[in-house]
């Protein structure tokens, strides 16, 4: 896979060009820069990247929103949130809204970059500290969005499907699900989206959120 196009959302211009020097530094190219949600809006539209770097907090148009606008005009961008605490409410509407997951803003360059090829694959970046509050924030109700209803018939999995799910659930990545079941990437990715089909689900982040509340994961619970 070629190396993924990006766009940095976030309205200060250091921040911007920190993640600049750090992504082309590791062979990423930056397509593009924008101030505010608006301008990221129009920055997806005129550029096309594979992913975009959103800040939640910023002026005329929030990245939650510009999330949003963006998904649903470009569904195949992915959109990694930036914030600057891993309790920012904001977080998980954003996750609900479709993006592929967070960064906190002191990540380190390596990680960055390695954020931004693993969701370009399509994968999600849901670590298991913040799939634990994602679905506490859901089960008290205190989510800015709450999830769609989906279809909880676990019975229609098969085993190996319940055991990515469970998996899933404590936050792991396709790659590690590969690792772990002694998988390839290409069966992982096949039991992934048929488990989607099966219990109607439009996300990694709803697939989290059914794993806690069926059980198959319970909080505080590690692999």
């Amino acid at each position: 896979m070629s190396a993924p196009r990006v766009v940095i959302a976030d309205d200060q211009a250091l921040v911007r060009t920190g993640f600049r020097m750090i992504l082309t530094a590791r062979g990423i190219e930056v397509a593009g820069e924008a101030a505010d949600g608006g301008e990221a809006v129009d920055a997806v539209r005129r550029l096309q990247p594979d992913v975009v770097l959103m800040d939640i907090r910023m002026p005329t148009m929030d990245g939650l929103e510009a999330t949003r606008r963006i998904l649903a005009e470009s569904p195949d961008c992915r959109v990694l949130i930036l914030t600057t605490f891993d309790l920012d409410r904001y977080v998980y509407a954003a996750l609900a809204a479709g993006a592929s997951g967070f960064l906190l803003k002191d990540v380190t360059p390596e990680h960055l970059a390695a954020a931004v090829r693993l969701v370009n694959t399509g994968d999600a970046l849901l670590a298991p500290s913040i799939t634990r509050r994602l679905v506490e924030r859901f089960a008290t109700g205190d989510s800015v969005a709450t999830p769609p209803a989906v279809h909880r018939d676990l019975a229609a999995l098969t085993p190996r499907e319940l055991e990515v799910l469970t998996l899933m659930g404590h936050g792991l990545s396709n790659a590690e699900l590969a690792a772990e079941l002694t998988l390839s990437e290409a069966t992982v990715k096949t039991h992934v989206a048929r488990i989607f089909a099966k219990l109607s689900l439009r996300d990694r982040a709803q697939a989290v959120v059914l794993a806690y509340e069926t059980g198959l994961v319970a909080p505080g619970a590690s692999t």
